[in-house]
């Protein structure tokens, strides 16, 4: 890591001396995803420059590592042979990708200069919903037949695979293009070159169809420890395969947007820094309105037990202590769950036993607060809590069975909203803390007021 930090200051220092012989023998050295992480802090003229220094068989390979403002950037930039050369030598998943956040005159003249059969094949994956196996899938891979030796596929894939993602593990179909069974680089090299593909290949096969969801792809390959994963169309027609590098963008992309929603943000693709004040305003500002309404409910319940509270003021000094415990023991609840439904480790039919579990958890914990807090107050808050003229020990009372209850309302509530929410259809992440810590907050209210009223008659 200190090495790439220091190799990018180092290229940085070349460019504004404006030695190219030497920054282009150093970014010759350098990874694809290291060069891609140096172009994008320069400015849109240092950029080109030091996009067009680099040698040819890294260029495709680090403009598909860029950020889409980047590779927009270049692409309005390139001459029309630049932008051939790039093109020419993407593969038709990473065209993709691109072109899906590229406005429509960029997409255009892009599309311009593919060939036919890479152009069919990008406008047919364009059409596949966004969150699909299809829309992530890449059209080349090894393609073998039954009836091939060992030595003749070999051949095959030395003649072809150049132009293919990976080569580590080929797929044999039928005349009609059926996905029939696969074999593995490894299996082919130790075996006998008269061999027969037919008697040496799996024929049990995990795949996907091209309108499965990405994430439940992305999540086969942590499950098998697969490299490569085959896409087919209704008929078991093979139609492409999503790559161990595809999987771990969608993971990346899907968790990121979990915890923007966890935290109660709209989210977006763009990374922070290339978001604008505005744009980020839009993805706040709606759960902020909804939330901040929502929280008026508290502000109501109070409002209904003011009675109560000019009777026994000591009382709402421990409101915040309440309504934050409340919070923080749902929101733990409900992180655990929703990361648990997103790793497919628990189903709607595990409610029950869910919530059995968060109920003897929040028992154990609601106990131990009580006690401490009980202690606490007895001991250091005692003057304080009888200046109403209630006895502290009541007091304490109140205060720790609402704390006890509340933690048990609080993490069945959390339980119960992430696993409802998926059966509805919703994200769970949508019910994360934010969202539950309003509703906890009013429970706690509720069970507080009236503990209160029966233990202490205000």
């Amino acid at each position: 890591m200190e090495e790439n930090m220091a190799n990018q200051e180092l290229a940085q220092e070349l460019l504004e001396k404006k030695s190219f012989n030497a920054l282009k023998q150093l970014l010759s050295e350098m990874n694809p995803a290291d060069i891609a992480e140096f172009l994008k802090e320069l400015t849109n003229e240092e950029l080109l420059l030091a996009f067009r220094i680099l040698p040819k068989d890294q260029a495709a390979d680090t403009f598909v590592e860029m950020e889409s403002d980047d590779q927009e950037t270049l692409i309005r930039s390139f001459s029309d042979s630049e932008l051939k050369a790039v093109v020419d030598d993407l593969f038709v998943d990473d065209a993709v990708d691109i072109l899906e956040e590229m406005p429509a005159n960029v997409v255009k003249r892009v599309l311009r200069f593919t060939d036919s059969h890479t152009r069919k094949w990008i406008n047919e994956i364009l059409k596949y919903p966004e969150d699909s196996a299809g829309s992530i899938m890449t059209v080349e891979y090894v393609r073998l037949k039954k009836n091939m030796t060992v030595d003749q596929a070999i051949k095959h894939i030395r003649r072809t695979g150049v132009d293919k993602e990976t080569i580590y593990t080929c797929y044999v179909t039928d005349l009609n293009n059926k996905l029939i069974g696969m074999v593995s680089a490894k299996t082919l090299l130790l075996a006998d070159g008269d061999d027969v593909i037919d008697d040496i290949m799996e024929t049990n096969i995990i795949y996907f169809n091209t309108l499965d969801d990405q994430e439940d792809v992305a999540n086969a390959f942590d499950k098998y420890d697969f490299m490569a994963i085959p896409v087919v169309d209704e008929e078991t027609r093979l139609l492409g395969i999503v790559t161990f590098d595809d999987a771990i963008d969608v993971l990346q992309d899907e968790v990121t947007e979990d915890i923007e929603k966890m935290a109660a943000i709209i989210p977006s693709e763009k990374t922070y820094l290339k978001t604008g004040i505005f744009e980020t305003w839009k993805q706040r500002i709606p759960w902020l309105l909804l939330l901040m309404v929502s929280a008026t409910f508290t502000g109501k319940i109070i409002s209904s037990f003011e009675g109560a509270l000019s009777s026994c003021v000591v009382l709402t000094a421990f409101i915040p202590m309440l309504m934050d415990t409340a919070g923080n023991s749902g929101g733990q609840t409900s992180v655990t769950i929703i990361r648990s439904l997103s790793l497919g480790d628990i189903e709607m039919s595990d409610i029950f036993r869910i919530i059995w579990k968060e109920i003897r958890v929040a028992v154990i914990c609601g106990l131990t607060l009580a006690v401490v807090n009980f202690a606490k107050m007895l001991l250091l808050d005692s003057s304080s809590i009888t200046s109403d003229g209630q006895s502290a020990f009541m007091v304490a009372l109140v205060v720790n069975l609402t704390l006890v209850v509340t933690v048990i309302f609080a993490k069945i509530t959390a339980s119960v909203l992430p696993i409802g929410a998926k059966k509805l259809g919703f994200d769970p992440a949508v019910m994360a803390s934010p969202f539950i810590t309003t509703v906890v907050d009013a429970l706690a209210l509720l069970v507080y007021f009236n503990f209160a009223k029966m233990i202490l008659g205000i």
